[in-house]
């Protein structure tokens, strides 16, 4: 009975993610929701930069401390590992929502693609960003990034396998294609006001933190190869370097490190 609560309770918290992520879309284009970025009550410029950063901040707090390792040991002594990253993904889902239901829009225009063929082109470069956000997450493990995984092999009693180091496709040419959508997703707007360039602005900050925190986490996780893996591949704008230009590279490390000893 537990492991069937436990797969409904992971299901159930997925389903909320999902919905929320298609939310996330419409919030951000502006297209198929109530509630978007640029809509709803104006206040105060001063009160709504203090109710829109204390709502990205919740989030960004929430995100990153739990994705923490030292996080996951103390909490799992309270939820069980089975539905640890449903809680996760279900409590950063509601994070979410609290930001779409109380965000407050500054509507001053920064820039505006008054051409038709223009503005469309930029809400299409948009959806390509988010479609890098969702295909990214298939091509390493979806189900398992966002929890169902893990109560589908509770309730068969099959137990997590040890995590494995691989680079599917786009993970070959750029180390975080989800966070590149995101980026993709947030900037291209064909109208940017105040309180969407805010939102843009505090997320990729946010962005780059959380890639500080997450290559930390994974090389303590991966060591030497995801050392070898930074230095073959970029972190946000797809490259590769040949095993030769790695070489170099290494040579030239070593004789800047060399001459700052003497």
């Amino acid at each position: 009975m537990g492991k069937i609560i436990a797969f409904c309770y992971g299901l159930a918290a997925y389903l909320v993610f999902f919905c929320t992520f298609l939310y996330a879309i419409g919030f951000v284009t502006g297209i198929g929701v109530p509630k978007t970025i640029d809509t709803g009550t104006v206040v105060p410029l001063a009160e709504a930069l203090v109710i829109n950063l204390l709502l990205m901040s919740l989030f960004a707090v929430q995100h990153s401390v739990m994705a923490r390792h030292q996080f996951k040991q103390w909490w799992t002594q309270f939820v069980p590992r089975p539905v640890e990253r449903s809680t996760y993904v279900l409590l950063a889902s509601c994070a979410l929502i609290l930001l779409f239901w109380q965000w407050r829009p500054i509507p001053t225009v920064v820039w505006e693609a008054t051409d038709p063929t223009l503005a469309a082109t930029i809400m299409g470069v948009s959806f390509f960003g988010w479609l890098l956000v969702l295909s990214s997450t298939f091509m390493i493990n979806h189900f398992e990034l966002f929890g169902l995984h893990q109560v589908v092999n509770n309730l068969a009693g099959k137990p997590m396998g040890m995590p494995r180091f691989k680079t599917p496709m786009l993970y070959n040419f750029v180390r975080h294609p989800i966070y590149l959508g995101f980026i993709i997703a947030f900037w291209a707007a064909p109208v940017m006001t105040v309180g969407h360039l805010l939102f843009a602005a505090v997320t990729t900050a946010y962005i780059f933190v959380g890639i500080f925190l997450e290559e930390h986490d994974l090389t303590a996780l991966f060591g030497e190869d995801y050392k070898r893996y930074r230095q073959r591949v970029g972190m946000l704008i797809p490259w590769r370097r040949t095993p030769a230009e790695q070489t170099e590279t290494g040579r030239l490390v070593d004789k800047v490190a060399s001459q700052s000893t003497h």
